[in-house]
């Protein structure tokens, strides 16, 4: 079910996969732990661990000898996941760096071809896709198709240089959606991005009360990304419009699964996401048109709800990062001249 392309079975050096981890109960570790085991020799890991001390002791026992795992470093705050994966980069021994999230499943072929990929970008966005199809994954899989058919979708996992991370020094920990915003920071820095489309790397799907818990938080992503916001803000007054004129509303329903095909036929997504996926995009932008109401009203109140807090932050726009690191490089040339 999965796919890699070009890029052979080279690898130019050793890489580091940074997994940040963070359970407040007792979680699937034996098969996480199987599934690091089972990486390739030629990558070295290294697991952030923010879980409480009793969930820690128990993946100290659980996970290979050959990780490295870490304590987050305290003094950083914000989105939980982005810490682990700034105090991963600090520490890491190596340039090339894969930044996977704990549900995400790469076989050997899949890694070698995303680090290769690395030769000619800064940062590379592979696809992900569920390994199981419970109801909800099929829900969640026609937002990734549609993100498809715009371009490019988000996925859990990215390949990074770390040399790029070390110019920014690091992404801001305040943003809600951290890929994101780690992929505009890139971008500010004047790094190169290479979307790997064509690589499918698979993920284990939450539990469906995971995931209706996210439906509010993932809408809430929108407001980094204003045409997006807008669109799915007249979702729901379309909806109306069209309620009483039938043939509107099955054409309209009608071009939403075609535009969600069309992200599935891209880059040989057939080969991973089944035909009966488009169907599902009809109810998946009807929740949207709900959620993102929702949204508007958490950010009223101050920003979503996360981790006991409020956070407010979507992501930077790409102008706000590329003038911080723009002032960023002048103020060390400066120092650089001074000295």
């Amino acid at each position: 079910m999965t796919q890699s392309t070009g890029g052979g079975s080279r690898v130019a050096s050793t890489v580091e996969y940074i997994l940040p981890l963070k359970w407040t109960q007792e979680g699937p570790i034996t098969e996480l732990a199987d599934y690091l085991a089972m990486l390739p020799d030629w990558v070295e890991i290294t697991v952030v661990d923010g879980s409480p001390a009793n969930c820690f002791e128990r993946h100290m026992r659980a996970l290979p000898p050959r990780l490295r795992v870490l304590r987050p470093d305290a003094f950083e705050t914000g989105n939980g996941k982005v810490v682990g994966v700034l105090t991963g980069v600090r520490a890491a021994r190596h340039e090339r760096l894969v930044l996977a999230d704990d549900d995400v499943r790469y076989s050997a072929e899949q890694l070698r071809e995303v680090v290769n990929r690395l030769d000619g970008a800064d940062l590379v966005r592979p696809q992900n896709y569920f390994r199981e199809l419970p109801w909800h994954a099929r829900w969640d899989t026609a937002r990734s198709l549609i993100n498809r058919a715009f371009g490019s979708d988000y996925p859990g996992t990215l390949a990074v240089r770390r040399s790029i991370l070390e110019t920014t020094c690091g992404y801001s920990s305040e943003a809600l959606f951290e890929n994101l915003e780690l992929i505009r920071t890139v971008h500010a820095a004047g790094g190169r991005e290479a979307r790997a489309d064509d690589v499918f790397v698979a993920r284990i799907p939450p539990t469906a009360r995971h995931f209706l818990g996210q439906r509010i938080r993932q809408a809430y992503d929108s407001f980094a990304q204003p045409g997006r916001l807008a669109a799915e803000l007249a979702i729901l007054p379309l909806v109306g419009y069209a309620a009483g004129r039938p043939r509107r509303l099955v054409a309209g329903i009608g071009a939403l699964v075609v535009l969600t095909e069309v992200g599935r036929r891209r880059q040989g997504g057939r080969q991973v996401f089944p035909p009966t996926s488009a169907l599902w995009a009809p109810l998946w932008a009807l929740e949207r048109g709900v959620c993102i109401w929702l949204a508007v009203l958490s950010r009223l109140r101050g920003g979503v709800p996360y981790a006991g807090g409020r956070m407010k932050l979507a992501a930077h726009s790409e102008a706000w990062l590329t003038r911080r690191h723009a002032q960023a490089h002048s103020r060390r040339r400066q120092g650089a001249e001074a000295q």
